[in-house]
């Protein structure tokens, strides 16, 4: 007597969720805004004040000048995958960040987020962290199952800061790529819908104003809100 081999769970009415629009995304520290290198190109290149390093495991950039920066984001903003955005600091109104969609699979579900370039001012702040958050709340409340994250395997940056927003690692591609000449291994982190319930929930505990003290000082960390809600996976 043989048995019925296992099959996956079955998705009832399942209805392909939109594109992602050019639509703003407003936080309450952060506003994230459809690339526009008129009013965004000068303002993002004078923040990465010529941060070489930052470009180190991204498939574009350096840029030496002003002109060679609003080339590449002329044709980024024109792209509908990726799909690239500005993420402006409400604090001044200046973009200091790039993100995107990219990989938008409607059909399964699927969108991930990358082409992440935070200059210097926008990294380990408060504005940077609620871009992330905007960026996954979008994707999920537009309809998407599953929310990927992939970085180059010896990013080890991005590889925590990955887990820190509640992405659980799935492993590593070998010789997934080949980025400026060089072999690239891929790390792959995701959350899905079900998941996203208690990581909103973390991360607006975590971005409440009553956790942070008169300094600005965090009072619990978003890596400790998380961090219980990773999942182990293979």
């Amino acid at each position: 007597m043989t048995s019925d081999p296992p099959l996956d769970a079955p998705v009832p009415d399942w209805t392909p969720p939109p594109h992602p629009s050019r639509t703003v995304i407003e936080g309450r520290w952060c506003r994230i805004e459809p690339l526009d290198p008129a009013r965004h190109g000068e303002e993002l290149f004078t923040a990465n004040d010529g941060s070489i390093r930052m470009w180190d495991y991204m498939a574009n950039g350096p840029y030496p000048d002003l002109a060679s920066y609003l080339d590449w984001a002329k044709g980024a903003a024109t792209s509908e995958d990726p799909l690239f955005y500005a993420a402006v600091d409400k604090a001044d109104g200046r973009a200091k960040g790039v993100v995107s969609y990219l990989r938008i699979t409607p059909a399964t579900g699927v969108i991930e987020v990358g082409n992440i370039a935070y200059s210097p001012q926008l990294q380990r702040t408060r504005a940077g962290t609620e871009a992330m958050f905007l960026m996954m709340r979008n994707a999920f409340e537009l309809g998407y199952r599953r929310y990927e994250w992939k970085c180059n395997a010896y990013n080890a940056p991005s590889r925590r800061l990955a887990m820190r927003l509640g992405l659980s690692y799935e492993g590593v591609f070998r010789q997934h790529m080949v980025v400026k000449g060089r072999n690239r291994d891929t790390a792959w982190y995701a959350a899905v819908d079900a998941e996203w319930p208690k990581l909103r929930a973390a991360f607006e505990t975590w971005l409440d104003p009553e956790n942070f003290d008169a300094e600005g000082r965090q009072r619990r960390s978003l890596s400790a809100l998380t961090r219980p809600l990773l999942v182990a996976t293979g």
